[in-house]
């Protein structure tokens, strides 16, 4: 699949990503030792949703917009990601841009802290040069992620988190995330991890979950939040997030947010959500939204 993320900024997606991406840096914020936020796949960093891309498909009106119109109180653990959305893309009548992942984490982190971003293509990497380069502690870097992910890590903080979030243009994706997460872990276990992937072809996302499996060393969480029955080569139905070493904050959160994003963004109450351990000895729950 080609996610070209402009079509798709502020979807259901991003939504549970970006939601878990802020839980996770507040969580880190609760020390006072400064941490590196590594995010892989940077893009351009911030997205008009007033362009031709996101208005083509309206999918941030049923993802972010429906969270932000929402006529009742939405769960806590969201108020961190609704309040920097507001802050970075409200102008006061709506929503005019959504925030991308780099810019949540630059606005969530402290003066101490680092965050490295990487964006292979060329123009998103100048954008996001012009974003957030001159911010201090802050470096773009406009290479391969999977490259800046083996030069950096363990970084010197030993604190910190990364965010591997690829665009799927590759036939070989899955693969490549998996080699370059299994070396990540080699040279930083303790990390959080957050990866994110899109539930289009179930085999290779299950054949990715097996191959990690088994060689991981430390706790691992894998949420799915689907919002219309997953059919292959249709549009993105469903997205899947493995979380590594996951905060406190987060695993607790995780069993009531799945299934109340699952029934506020399901399409005519067939939302679903799944909610799996891949450590042997934990099971968690899952379940099917409310008609």
């Amino acid at each position: 699949m080609n996610y070209d993320h402009a079509f798709h900024a502020g979807n259901f997606a991003d939504v549970l990503k970006h939601a878990c991406l802020c839980l996770c840096l507040v969580h880190l914020a609760k020390k006072d030792k400064p941490f590196l936020v590594l995010d892989t796949h940077g893009g351009q960093g911030r997205f008009d949703l007033a362009g031709p891309q996101a208005q083509r498909t309206q999918e941030a009106a049923a993802g972010i917009g429906r969270l932000l119109a929402h006529p009742g109180p939405c769960p806590e653990s969201l108020a961190p990601y609704l309040k920097a959305v507001r802050a970075l893309g409200g102008t006061g009548t709506g929503l005019r841009a959504y925030p991308g992942s780099p810019l949540l984490a630059r606005t969530l982190m402290r003066a101490q802290d680092r965050l490295v971003v990487a964006e292979l293509h060329p123009v998103h990497a100048r954008a996001l040069a012009a974003l957030l380069g001159r911010h201090p502690r802050t470096r773009i870097e406009p290479r391969d992620g999977y490259a800046v992910l083996k030069a950096l890590l363990p970084p010197p903080e030993r604190r910190g988190l990364v965010l591997i979030d690829p665009p799927f243009e590759q036939r070989d994706e899955f693969q490549a995330m998996a080699r370059a997460l299994k070396g990540a872990l080699r040279r930083w276990a303790s990390g959080t991890y957050l990866v994110w992937y899109p539930l289009k072809e179930e085999a290779a996302v299950a054949a990715f979950l097996a191959d990690l499996a088994p060689t991981l060393p430390c706790p691992a969480l894998v949420a799915t939040l689907r919002v219309r029955p997953v059919t292959a080569g249709e549009r993105l139905a469903g997205t899947g997030l493995m979380i590594l070493n996951p905060p406190h904050g987060l695993a607790t959160a995780l069993p009531s947010l799945l299934p109340w994003l699952a029934e506020t963004l399901g399409e005519g109450g067939a939302g679903s959500w799944s909610l799996e351990s891949l450590a042997p000895a934990a099971a968690a729950p899952r379940g099917d939204a409310p008609a």
